[in-house]
């Protein structure tokens, strides 16, 4: 019986460089010494390997080819149960060990090996699908400017290496409407007699609850998870590769199992587009992957509601666009955004309505489907042509009826009061080369929601790697980066130096550009921090991308993006802060850049302290800095012994003017701060409100909405002064106790607390029509009023509850506090 295991490469490795193949062996040891020697060969894994002349590449070539697999020695080690650290154990020699670890979903090594494995019968489930706890990665890569170079000259001729190979993928999406799976997937998921390769598979409004919305908790996801998993295809086995979810949307992958090794670079994303730019309940979710040689990414997402809402999906799209980024392995390398990949498919619950025609001639139509006549008055065909929205992508025929809005359990239009107009909410749309779509079409047989679930099947062409050809090209590079990389240094030349950024306002970003021109010679950039700094750039600043690499005679634009938020608009507004600061570009054995960074802030009531706000009697941009500063500096137990001529508001006078509008215009307001506004509208009030244009709250209800939860959210210190914090959330269940609490705080900050409660009271007399109910609001401005201070943990869920009760307790309580 063996005690050990062990195994060490045949070439002494220390550094970082090439995708190389290797031959080594494994050492097995009994008792007494070696027992045997079992050869195998490594496939183009990325390893280290030494650059020093010891050690040439004539060296890293096969030996002896023994049809033996890294998989096949993985399952050597599974079935041992051997989990332990490498160690030396011949003389001085050095090596690189491949670990493995339990885990519970797939991790896929970078490269496969040309061999496969098969697939164990014990890793697949009863229902024919695997998800495989298979316990084998490889130690994490390290890379450096030369792999960088190799890598990125690979892809530069991939085409002269790879060959295309169709592959059938099945993406499907489907709004549950908050139901649980109480039906059948399969006429929706098995839909055709061939088994597809790969399944991406999404959901939106998984779970209605606010649990899920505020908490991001749900049982829901293994109901569902279950469902798919048992309805799939039943003549192949799957692989579970992946799953994301963000409150209601989640989206799966699987892939058939022989093929699980061809997937590699597993990465999840998600964003959410809703209320403040974060909440979840619209938002989207992706999973990026390789596919053999092809980069894929999976899109889904669930946009904003409502007819007349048609640009804030446009601007959910574009957030989602902007915001998804997916980390790469190789840290030299910028993230990946969704228009990075060769295939992008994207599906979900996309919102967007058929405008300009009556209910009753929508019914017309689809009755005698005139379904081209219809897609005329379709939103999303709309401002696609009008390259407002999806540009660059496509989207199949549309022969199916509208997916919404039916009656739950039946095949029956919407019959509430509101008589829903029909629509093709739920879409599944494509961009990329090679992509064939076979199938478009809705699956009326599921009837549990108000939509109908969509499915499109495509034969994608995915590139495949000849192993052979790809060793020659490889092969090639290696020579010629040997030839060229100690020719000269790094140089390159910057388009701009010094850089101005006029009249920057609070949340809105200002970009400046310029472009990095390499010369002969590859070239690793990086911006570096500066002695005694953590970072490159400010906190108000940032650099896209912040380090790359650049081929010979090529160039890359980098943006320079300033964004003020509530971490940095105090400081600013107070003056302690300028915008201004200098980057250093590091090239990599070459000389440092310097750019210059300035610009001008106009000051915002969103950043201003409370007690600050109350004494400013004119608005914010037409005070003087000093008096700006003086104001902002100011101590808040300075601002409650304030002389009789220096009385303050008692309430900030922009607080008021959100406040009063909403009361005025808003009380009945359908699902008022829970829908985001438009982003445009936000800068508007923004003005308003610094300027002193009272009279003019410019935007719909949602934005100023939105603006209010903003300016709160912004307040250095929140209502509920930080000290507080931990006495409110002892005492959470206690009222009597709650406003013993409210009493002891500055009297601005009581004063604001009060009003707030009070507004809030008066639209829950309205709930019937705008829908709100306590829950709701204190779950939303429990977060708000009272937040943790800087330092403390994160609030866990138990936390969270705490903080919304103790808000709850003031919105069932009209009582004059003492």
């Amino acid at each position: 019986m063996l005690s050990k295991l062990e195994w060490e490469f045949q070439h002494c490795l220390s550094e970082p460089v090439l995708l190389v193949p290797l031959f080594g062996h494994i050492l097995l040891f009994g008792e007494t010494g070696p027992a045997s020697v079992v050869c195998f060969e490594f496939r183009e894994l990325w390893l280290r390997a030494t650059m020093s002349h010891r050690y040439t590449f004539k060296m890293l070539e096969f030996h002896f080819p023994v049809p033996r697999t890294l998989w096949t020695l993985l399952h050597i080690l599974q079935s041992l149960s051997l989990c332990r650290p490498w160690h030396s154990c011949v003389g001085s020699v050095q090596g690189v060990f491949l670990s493995w670890a339990a885990s519970s979903s797939f991790v896929f090594p970078s490269r496969q090996s040309k061999v496969k494995s098969d697939v164990k019968a014990e890793m697949v489930r009863s229902s024919g699908v695997m998800v495989s706890n298979m316990a084998s990665i490889l130690s994490e890569p390290q890379f450096g400017l030369r792999d960088t170079i190799v890598k990125s000259q690979l892809v530069q001729r991939e085409d002269s290496y790879t060959y295309i190979q169709n592959f059938r993928f099945f993406v499907g999406t489907y709004n549950v409407n908050g139901q649980s799976p109480k039906e059948s997937l399969q006429p929706w998921l098995r839909c055709d007699t061939e088994p597809p390769d790969i399944y991406c598979v999404g959901f939106q409004e998984l779970d209605l609850s606010k649990e899920a919305f505020f908490f991001n908790d749900t049982p829901k996801e293994e109901e569902w998870f279950k469902a798919v998993t048992d309805s799939l295809h039943p003549d192949a086995k799957y692989a579970k590769v992946k799953l994301v979810r963000l409150v209601g949307i989640m989206l799966l992958l699987y892939v058939k199992a022989d093929l699980a090794l061809n997937i590699s670079e597993v990465e999840v994303e998600t964003v959410g587009t809703g209320i403040m730019g974060r909440m979840g309940n619209k938002g989207g979710v992706a999973i990026r992957f390789k596919f053999h040689n092809t980069s894929v990414c999976i899109v889904n997402s669930h946009l904003a509601a409502h007819t007349e809402e048609y640009e804030r999906r446009n601007q959910d799209f574009k957030d989602i666009c902007s915001r998804m980024q997916f980390c790469q392995s190789d840290p030299n390398l910028p993230p990946l955004t969704i228009s990075k990949h060769d295939v992008i498919l994207w599906l979900g619950d996309l919102n967007y309505r058929l405008e300009d025609l009556d209910v009753a001639k929508v019914k017309q139509l689809v009755e005698e489907k005139a379904f081209s006549e219809l897609c005329r008055y379709d939103q999303l065909k709309r401002q696609m042509n009008a390259k407002a929205v999806f540009e660059g992508f496509t989207e199949g025929e549309i022969s199916f009826q509208p997916t919404y809005k039916y009656d739950a359990g039946c095949d029956d239009w919407d019959t509430s009061e509101k008589c829903r107009v029909p629509a093709w909410c739920d879409r599944i749309l494509w961009k990329g080369q090679n992509i064939a779509q076979l199938s478009y079409r809705s699956h009326m047989a599921l009837k549990i929601s108000d939509h109908k679930p969509v499915s499109s099947v495509f034969d994608i062409g995915v590139k495949v790697v000849n192993e052979e050809l790809y060793r020659k090209v490889f092969e090639e590079i290696v020579r010629s980066l040997d030839k060229m990389e100690n020719a000269n240094i790094p140089s390159v030349t910057l388009s701009q130096r010094e850089f101005h950024f006029e009249d920057v306002k609070y949340m809105q970003l200002q970009i400046e550009k310029f472009t990095i021109r390499n010369g002969q010679v590859p070239c690793q950039f990086e911006f570096i921090s500066k002695p005694d700094e953590e970072t490159y750039c400010k906190e108000w600043l940032i650099a896209n991308p912040s380090k790359g690499f650049l081929l010979p005679d090529s160039e890359i634009t980098i943006e320079l993006e300033l964004f003020v938020n509530k971490s940095t608009a105090t400081r600013l507004n107070s003056g302690e802060e300028k915008l201004e600061d200098i980057l250093v570009l590091h090239l990599d054995r070459g000389k440092d850049y310097f750019l210059s960074v300035t610009g001008n802030y106009l000051p915002s009531c969103f950043g201003s302290p409370i007690h600050t706000l109350c004494y400013m009697r004119e608005p914010i941009q037409d005070m003087s800095a000093e008096s700006i500063q003086n104001l902002t500096l100011m101590p808040l137990e300075t601002s409650d012994a304030a002389t009789q001529a220096e009385r303050p508001l008692e309430i900030p006078k922009e607080l008021w003017m959100m406040v009063d509008h909403l009361y005025r215009n808003a009380s009945q307001q359908e699902d008022l701060f829970q829908q985001p506004g438009l982003r445009s509208e936000f800068e508007q009030i923004r003005d308003c409100l610094d300027k002193g244009m009272h009279d003019t709250l410019l935007g719909s209800n949602h934005s100023v909405a939105e603006a209010l939860l903003l300016f709160l959210e912004s307040l250095p210190e929140p209502v509920i002064c930080y000290s507080f914090y931990n006495s409110c959330l002892e005492c959470a269940n206690n009222y009597l106790l709650s406003s013993q609490i409210i009493s002891k705080l500055p009297e601005c900050h009581k004063n604001v607390f009060e009003y707030l409660m009070a507004f809030l009271r008066e639209l829950l007399k309205n709930s019937g029509k705008n829908h709100l109910d306590v829950n709701i609001l204190a779950s939303i401005f429990g977060g708000l009023l009272l937040r943790p201070p800087p330092g403390h943990p994160t609030p866990d869920i138990a936390e969270k509850r705490k903080a919304q009760q103790f808000i709850h307790q003031f919105l069932l309580r009209e009582d004059t506090l003492p």
